[in-house]
């Protein structure tokens, strides 16, 4: 395949969904071609640069993933498969990244609150949040509010994404961010919060930085912040 339209090639697998050469797509017919592993691996081989994967390849695909969601063309799975392709691409990117001297955006912890196991959309941001340059420490589901504050002074993140998917679970956002305050550091870190029951008016009543309804709204609110 040309050099030149690898990163195409590349943003076409991500909106099938295909990590490898034996993942099925959205399209039929796809199996046993290269997916977003292989064609990532034979990009580097190439040359070719690797913040152009990211933009041209991932960052480009991951638009119009986000795109058909809107329009209810692709349902969450069709987005986590995507943003599985993304993950998938970073891991063999970032040390080329690195080498390449593409700093980070900045850390970002992120985490599903106490008392709440859901954790599809805290992962589809995670996937996308690391396609867009930010480094991320991913907790988990179910995590306690000291166990993220811990880990917010371990790695002196300015960043912190907390979701919750239920209605009892969601005020212990609120708990997290009380307690930043009881430790000198609510104003080192901008606080996300996501999740089907919660909103930008529960975002302010809590004093949150940001509401986001999904990944594509928070890398775009994150644009608009400097560290």
């Amino acid at each position: 395949m040309e050099k030149q339209e690898l990163p195409d090639e590349i943003a076409f697998n991500v909106i099938q969904g295909r990590v490898e050469a034996e993942d099925e797509g959205v399209d039929e017919g796809l199996e046993g071609q290269p997916a977003v592993t292989e064609l990532v691996h034979q990009a580097l081989e190439q040359g070719l640069n690797p913040k152009s994967i990211v933009l041209e390849g991932l960052t480009k695909a991951m638009d119009e993933v986000g795109e058909k969601f809107e329009k209810g063309e692709y349902l969450i799975p069709d987005m986590l498969a995507s943003a599985e392709c993304v993950g998938a691409a970073m891991d063999i990117l970032t040390p080329h990244l690195l080498k390449a001297g593409v700093e980070s955006k900045g850390k970002f912890v992120i985490a599903t609150v106490a008392g709440d196991l859901h954790d599809i959309g805290k992962n589809i941001v995670a996937i996308m949040l690391k396609g867009a340059g930010y480094e991320i420490i991913d907790l988990g589901a179910d995590v306690p509010s000291g166990r993220i504050i811990d880990a917010v002074k371990e790695h002196q993140a300015p960043f912190l994404g907390l979701s919750a998917l239920l209605t009892t679970t969601m005020r212990v956002m609120g708990d997290v961010i009380d307690k930043l305050k009881d430790e000198g550091m609510r104003d080192k870190v901008k606080v996300f919060i996501g999740g089907a029951p919660t909103s930008p008016e529960f975002a302010d009543q809590i004093g949150a930085n940001a509401h986001c309804a999904d990944a594509f709204q928070a890398i775009d609110i994150l644009k608009t912040m400097a560290i």
